[in-house]
């Protein structure tokens, strides 16, 4: 019979220190946003995929086709190509994919570019239901900067 009674009194002391913690709470500030309606302010450091840098004098890529990037990718998901063109001093990029499907961001790629050509973005709200929307072509998207 003891056993039960106290059994009783663990019960309700355990109820009171929950409703202790619920009272406690419930007039905090929240912590989480409203996901589709606010948005949260990236820090200066976050590292989204990476984007390719435009040459404020030319309006062309800063990419020398070194393949530095594409050798130093641990994943394989960067594929680049380029074409010397007639009486051109160096190669002139033609292709720049990124497939952000299986990129780690581990950032050797930005690392290994001697030229700077590469960099990491800010965007972080990618979201799709299709694998095509995550293969990216960064060569058109540093031309549609302009």
């Amino acid at each position: 019979m003891i056993i039960y009674f106290k059994e009783i009194l663990n019960g309700l002391y355990t109820l009171f220190v929950g409703m202790k913690i619920t009272m406690f709470n419930i007039f905090r500030r929240d912590v989480t946003v409203r996901y589709p309606y606010q948005s949260l302010q990236m820090t200066s450091r976050y590292r989204g995929h990476i984007d390719l840098i435009r040459d404020e004098a030319t309006g062309k890529p800063k990419c020398v086709v070194c393949l530095a990037c594409q050798r130093a990718c641990p994943s394989g998901c960067i594929k680049l190509d380029g074409a010397k063109a007639e009486g051109a001093a160096r190669k002139s990029l033609t292709s720049y994919e990124l497939d952000f499907t299986t990129c780690s961001l581990c950032g050797l790629c930005v690392e290994s570019c001697n030229f700077g050509a590469l960099e990491f973005s800010k965007q972080y709200n990618l979201a799709s239901m299709k694998k095509e929307d995550f293969k990216m072509d960064l060569l058109k998207r540093v031309l549609e900067k302009k």
